[in-house]
């Protein structure tokens, strides 16, 4: 069988089973989602390639900001279009359990005498916490002490998730419960302005058995060409416990879908920028170093102001600032806030610098993001805020 699954298309009859309300919302104030699971033909051996079930619907949750939307209410859009495409080879042994919470993917492996593990992935927008809280954070749950940033770049290994690096850690520890042998494999990715979280968690023997075919796995994942990851969402909870269980929250087209009038500055070159974006521009300076201006909304507040701009400090590897950084901008008809930061890119580990502005209208709240080179957006700050400063809503 080959390693990279062929992509099959919705309309090839005979070979793809019926796809059914890729999610169900449920009454207001319940707490799980029943998603239903796309799934694709079996091959003739026990591996199939399976279809991600769209992200489960929001409910509400306390830790979320107050006034933050949820990723069902995106008007206009159909409900499979807010999460992306992604396709893997189920391993032999490994058993599909429909996804809870966050994840979009979910499986049970059995061993012998009874040994279980876990299996999860689980995307959330921005940093979501740096990687080193993250991999910590699984370290408390086998009961392992907390290594420094240099301790645990040292402990990482390099994989391959979806066509691209990753980074994985084999944490072995005891079950706090129940005093077993337990092993944490855990995977963290960053890809567009998403962190993708692959883990498997159990009985020690089994893990480390199964860790070969977790491998193969993570290389068997395909990011369809035509979907989209969120570019660019409001604030979500960075720090979600447990399995990254926390909610995703996405921002709401313009009201109507439509953009607002805006001057757009001369060289910038518009680009397709995902669902989730109303719109994207790059940006091209000397010796082929760019930036790129991001462009979002939300209804309300979204999320609040300190929120969005801590998960832009995230993006650049800055840790979240309790205090006011921003500055007014003067604008027609409501409130803009700059803010302007330089650090390093997670995606690329270059320098970055970022230049923020949020326009707070009395019903909806407008995220304008440059970031890039530090030279270009330095070069076209001063272009950047006069384009925000035009939009007409």
């Amino acid at each position: 069988m080959s390693n990279h699954p062929t992509k099959r298309s919705a309309n090839q009859s005979g070979r793809l089973l019926a796809l059914v309300l890729p999610f169900l919302l449920l009454a207001a104030g319940c707490h799980r989602d029943d998603v239903k699971v796309y799934r694709i033909a079996k091959d003739q051996d026990q591996s199939s390639q399976q279809s991600a079930p769209a992200l489960p619907t929001d409910s509400p949750n306390p830790k979320l900001p107050p006034g933050h939307p949820d990723i069902s209410s995106v008007p206009g859009a159909p409900a499979s279009a807010a999460a992306p495409q992604l396709t893997w080879k189920t391993p032999a042994g490994w058993t599909e359990v429909p996804p809870s919470e966050m994840r979009i993917g979910s499986f049970k492996v059995a061993g012998a005498d009874g040994k279980l593990a876990d299996v999860s992935i689980v995307p959330l927008p921005g940093m979501a916490g740096t990687d080193a809280a993250n991999v910590n954070r699984w370290r408390g749950q086998v009961g392992q002490p907390v290594l420094t940033d240099d301790e645990l770049q040292a402990a990482a290994e390099n994989v391959e998730a979806g066509g691209q690096p990753a980074q994985l850690y084999d944490i072995a520890g005891t079950n706090p419960t129940g005093g077993s042998a337990e092993r944490i494999l855990g995977v963290i990715q960053h890809r567009d302005s998403m962190a993708w979280f692959y883990k498997m968690t159990g009985d020690a023997d089994l893990v480390e058995q199964q860790k070969p075919a977790f491998i193969e796995f993570l290389k068997s994942l395909n990011f369809g060409a035509a979907s989209q990851t969120p570019a660019e969402m409001p604030a979500a909870n960075p720090a979600a416990s447990g399995d990254m269980g926390g909610l995703l929250s996405a921002p709401a087209p313009a009201a109507g879908g439509n953009k607002p009038n805006w001057q757009v500055p001369a060289g910038w070159q518009e680009v397709a920028g995902g669902q989730f974006l109303v719109a994207k521009f790059t940006l091209t300076g000397d010796g082929g170093a760019t930036a790129a201006v991001n462009v979002s909304s939300s209804p309300g507040d979204g999320g609040g102001l300190a929120a969005n701009v801590n998960r832009w400090r995230g993006q650049l590897g800055l840790s979240p600032s309790p205090d006011n950084l921003a500055t007014p901008v003067d604008i027609t008809g409501g409130n803009a806030s700059l803010v302007d930061f330089s650090g390093t890119d997670a995606r690329t580990g270059q320098p970055a610098r970022l230049v923020g502005i949020v326009v707070s209208l009395p019903d909806q709240t407008w995220f304008y993001k440059l970031m890039g080179d530090a030279k270009v957006v330095e070069s076209q700050k001063d272009a950047f805020t006069q384009f925000v400063q035009s939009a007409k809503y």
